[in-house]
């Protein structure tokens, strides 16, 4: 459950009390928008608002709060401690983890290095702010089909916004912790954007279980060796696979004797014919009267339908 605090902990004083009605509806909010001269947006329930000068979500553009380029400053310098260096690498990547594991995405001018790669972002005029929730038991239907005497290589399939990542974090939490019918394993998960365990400073806060280990904001492919080689897991967990590199590591993965968890865009056995061989279990989801659902488990062949 997320709660009001933390919401109100990323907004200096004199912006706070504009998110106390929002801070109270933390377990609808999704998402807080700002881009700069135009108005602040959130997102409850999957439905759009705009915010008025005293923070009451409301419809109507008119009497909205457009924000400026001093409040923006504000806010990203009160959740980088007033020193912008300090949180350069994480700048660089497009996004900074907060406490509670929630995500800033931030967009604005980017430096580019002598390699003509990403080293910064400046006059960040974009932010946006996504609310982490848990849904603890999420993976219990699936939960079956993947440890059957013994356990599976599994991969989650879903459009955007379809909930892959809150079902392979709940999946990861289960299988690390174990229950009566199923010891609990060593799991290490590459959490490249930080989505998974959400961790501030290297501390989960997410809950992903009693025998998990993070490899936090590295690259999938790097990180998938790194942990082979350092931690041992019986299993390794990535989000969002997809690239012919991330193909090989898996390889790796399973040569070196670990199993995998993964998740990948789409909306059918079809769009994952590359990756087919190396799973043993696809968990297809999608969304159904506005909440997201399992709809398909495959095998060799279909095992379970809604």
């Amino acid at each position: 459950m997320v709660k009001a605090e933390e919401i109100l902990n990323i907004f200096p004083g004199k912006l706070r009390e504009r998110f106390k009605e929002i801070a109270n509806r933390a377990d609808e909010l999704q998402e807080i928008r700002f881009s700069v001269r135009r108005p602040v947006r959130v997102v409850l329930k999957n439905k759009e608002f705009f915010l008025d000068l005293s923070g009451k979500p409301i419809k109507s553009k008119e009497t909205c709060w457009i924000i400026n380029e001093k409040e923006i400053d504000e806010i990203l310098n009160y959740v980088c401690k007033y020193s912008l260096y300090a949180f350069e690498d994480e700048i660089s990547q497009g996004f900074i983890t907060i406490p509670g594991g929630h995500r800033i995405g931030l967009a604005g001018q980017v430096v580019l290095n002598s390699e003509n790669k990403v080293r910064n972002i400046k006059n960040i005029r974009f932010l946006n702010i996504r609310v982490s929730h848990e849904i603890i038991g999420a993976a219990g239907k699936i939960l079956p089909f993947v440890f059957d005497k013994r356990l599976f290589n599994v991969l989650i399939i879903a459009p955007p916004g379809c909930g892959k990542t809150t079902m392979l974090r709940d999946l990861i939490r289960q299988v690390s912790d174990g229950s009566p019918n199923m010891p609990g394993f060593q799991i290490g998960v590459v959490d490249e954007r930080s989505e998974i365990a959400g961790s501030y400073l290297g501390i989960p806060q997410n809950d992903v279980g009693t025998r998990t280990c993070v490899m936090d904001a590295c690259p999938k492919v790097q990180g998938m060796m790194m942990l082979i080689r350092s931690m041992s897991p019986e299993i390794v967990a990535v989000d969002e696979i997809g690239s012919k590199e991330d193909l090989e590591a898996i390889k790796n993965v399973i040569t070196c004797g670990s199993k995998i968890f993964a998740t990948i865009h789409g909306y059918s056995m079809a769009d994952v014919k590359g990756f087919k061989d190396m799973f043993e279990r696809f968990i297809i989801l999608h969304k159904k009267g506005g909440i997201c659902r399992v709809k398909e488990v495959w095998g060799e062949e279909i095992i379970w339908c809604e």
